[in-house]
């Protein structure tokens, strides 16, 4: 699901669980588990894709096959994952190939920095046209990434960017061509990581754990509780026929 290198100094973590790289609750488990293997480790991390596309975001088709039970086990391991790329204590990149949809651009944002190769790639928070309300880590996490004044829109509007509006819009941070990615990326981390690493954490630490008060204050229940109501599992039903193909 996750694929592991490691070059001068920087791990670079390549998504490949199926087509999209989509999140689903054993791929959510594996990001966590990866995060807990580098946690205490030195050196940079870079996030990309596999084939064409950075993550298509969460699977609703599954969602929608495997219901209630599932959500209720799903949603508290998508935050768990979200969390802990944010709060991981060392520098992140995300080297965007693809498509980076909902959860997918979550993840880029969650990252320190973001590349986002030039092309067909499409990145975007669709979350309220699907009908499904954000939790509130990732607000959190959004509102630490995204410019204030283009928070609101971007989250309520639920539009997809092409990459130089995505550049525009804050939600990357640089734009290169895409047979620069793996290069630029890789520069990039490598700069990060020059900081002692200690340092490093500590500011870190400090800019993001606030970002996250009010979803710790908040919780996650009532947010599991909407995914799992009939109004929005309908309308989660509704997207996947008419935008998925069922």
């Amino acid at each position: 699901m996750i694929d592991r290198s490691d070059n001068d100094g920087v791990t670079w973590l390549t998504l490949n669980h199926r087509k999209a790289n989509a999140f689903d609750l054993e791929f959510s488990l594996a990001l966590v588990d990866a995060m807990g293997e580098l946690h205490d480790g030195a050196g940079a991390v870079v996030f990309t894709g596999q084939g064409s596309i950075f993550s298509a975001g969460v699977d609703l088709k599954r969602i929608v096959a495997e219901g209630e039970s599932y959500i209720r086990a799903f949603l508290p391991a998508l935050d768990d994952a979200f969390r802990a790329v944010f709060t991981l204590p060392r520098p992140t990149v995300a080297a965007v190939n693809g498509h980076a949809i909902a959860g997918g651009a979550v993840l880029a944002c969650a990252c320190d920095h973001s590349v986002m190769a030039r092309g067909d790639g499409r990145v975007g928070l669709p979350e309220l046209a699907v009908g499904v309300p954000f939790p509130p880590s990732v607000v959190g996490i959004l509102s630490s990434a995204l410019p204030r004044p283009r928070l609101r829109s971007i989250l309520l509007g639920g539009g997809l960017y092409a990459a130089d509006d995505a550049l525009t819009e804050g939600l990357m941070h640089e734009l290169v061509d895409a047979d620069a990615l793996t290069a630029s990326a890789q520069s990039r981390a490598q700069a990060l990581a020059r900081a002692p690493a200690a340092s490093y954490a500590a500011t870190k630490a400090l800019i993001n754990t606030p970002a996250l008060a009010p979803a710790d204050a908040l919780g996650l229940d009532a947010t599991i509780e909407a995914w799992c109501s009939e109004p929005v599992r309908s309308a989660i039903a509704r997207y996947v026929e008419q935008t998925l193909g069922g």
